[in-house]
């Protein structure tokens, strides 16, 4: 290494050190090729196969029980190949079961934007990484909300792809019918710029997504707007009209949840605890590992599951991801909160951190049980602390979708934000 590299890569370990972000800041893989990414620097959640690399998923049992990766995710070869840096991987809620972002084992790290309040999880490292500026852009994943969440507290832009969009080999699993790989950046161009690269060709190359950025209709679910604090609530809305012009069509009010969004969540839930309880058993049989709070009672829970849950959930599940299709279409997007107000102080408990918890999941269910991308823009609160707008489309439109954030809604947003402020 290089003196000059050597004074860097320290550098960058002394700047971590003050967000706690890093589950090991000193994991450095240089590019192994060059391209669309020459000269950026990233960091991954550490749930990732970096070879020779154990991966902690959040709980040092589960470092302690498992072996150094042989490769590197694919993912993370494909970041490597375009010629981004890798510096360090980012710390998780155990086993990534929690949408807050406190470590009990690691800490949790510091939100850049709202210091004082949880970062959100369980991407909470990488959210914090690419916040505070540690590197350009960040990995996470996000099965019920796990970039969406946190990218919204911690002020960045986040996304969520197409379920299967981005190849999830050489990850460790949650619940894998809803696991994606998702990216975080401070800027929307950036945000576009890695999943020109991560997405799958066939996504990107789909007739539709990059000739024909817009969309030709806005929906505003009006149950998914009722669930935020009216404060928020209120600064999100003012920013309806500016994309409605932008589409250049009315906005449609729709109601994204006939059942209930209630309904939704807790099919979303059911299913996804199933899942988890399926991919983590044995492990948990074996080792009798040590679970933080809140994570230790999750995993019971989804021990109770029965098969026969699945059931009902099921057809909620297919009713939700033919009714979201239906709605957007071939050339709607859809308008809603990221979060249902800014993120809670550090350390409550008890009945509070479920109330807001119950709320982020009637939010975030809709792509999760839809399988659909949707892309998080930082908003700023009327009290200064960062909450989200979201867009979703339709399948694999992922591409379309982050050009149109990037080239076209961004600016709209930006320019209203400033009116504002």
């Amino acid at each position: 290494m290089s003196h000059h590299h050597h004074e860097q890569a320290s550098m960058h370990q002394r700047q971590a050190g003050h967000w706690n972000a890093y589950a090991n800041a000193s994991v450095d893989v240089p590019p192994s090729g060059s391209g669309a990414l020459t000269g950026m620097t990233f960091a991954v959640k550490d749930v990732f196969d970096i070879k020779g690399h154990t991966s902690g998923a959040g709980n040092p049992d589960w470092l302690r029980t498992h072996e150094p990766a042989s490769n590197h995710a694919h993912a993370v070869s494909k970041l490597l190949a375009a010629g981004a840096h890798l510096q360090g991987t980012t710390i998780t809620d155990e086993l990534m079961y929690s949408i807050n972002g406190e470590n009990a084992h690691y800490g949790t790290p510091i939100n850049p934007k709202a210091p004082g309040r949880i970062p959100g999880g369980s991407s909470s490292g990488s959210a914090v990484a690419a916040s505070a500026g540690l590197v350009d852009f960040a990995i996470g994943t996000d099965t019920g909300g796990s970039i969406r969440v946190p990218s919204a507290y911690c002020g960045i832009y986040g996304v969520r792809p197409t379920h299967g969009a981005v190849d999830a080999e050489g990850l460790v699993p949650l619940a894998p019918s809803f696991d994606t790989i998702g990216w975080m950046a401070r800027d929307a161009q950036t945000l576009l710029r890695v999943g020109r690269v991560l997405l799958d060709q066939s996504v990107t190359e789909g007739d539709m997504t990059i000739g024909n950025e817009s969309f030709k209709k806005l929906l505003v679910p009006t149950d998914l707007w009722a669930i935020p604090e009216r404060s928020s609530m209120e600064v999100l809305q003012s920013f309806i009209p500016g994309i409605e012009s932008l589409i250049g069509v009315s906005l449609q009010a729709v109601v994204a949840a006939p059942e209930g969004l209630g309904e939704w969540a807790g099919a979303f839930r059911t299913l996804q605890g199933l899942e988890i309880w399926r991919s983590h058993r044995e492990w948990i049989a074996r080792e009798r590992p040590v679970f933080g709070p809140g994570i230790a009672e999750r995993f019971v829970w989804a021990s109770t599951l029965r098969e026969e849950h699945a059931i009902k959930a099921l057809l909620i599940q297919e009713r939700a991801r033919e009714r979201i299709a239906a709605l957007l279409g071939k050339d709607g997007v859809l308008m809603m909160p990221t979060v249902p107000a800014a993120a809670p102080l550090l350390g409550q408990s008890g009945e509070e951190v479920e109330r807001v918890r119950k709320r982020t999941f009637e939010l975030c269910c809709v792509a999760g049980l839809s399988g659909l991308p949707q892309v998080t823009i930082p908003i700023m609160g009327k009290d200064g602390l960062p909450i989200g707008l979201s867009f979703m489309a339709g399948r694999n439109q992922d591409a379309r979708l982050l050009a149109w954030v990037a080239n076209q809604a961004d600016d709209i947003i930006h320019s209203i934000g400033e009116r504002a402020n």
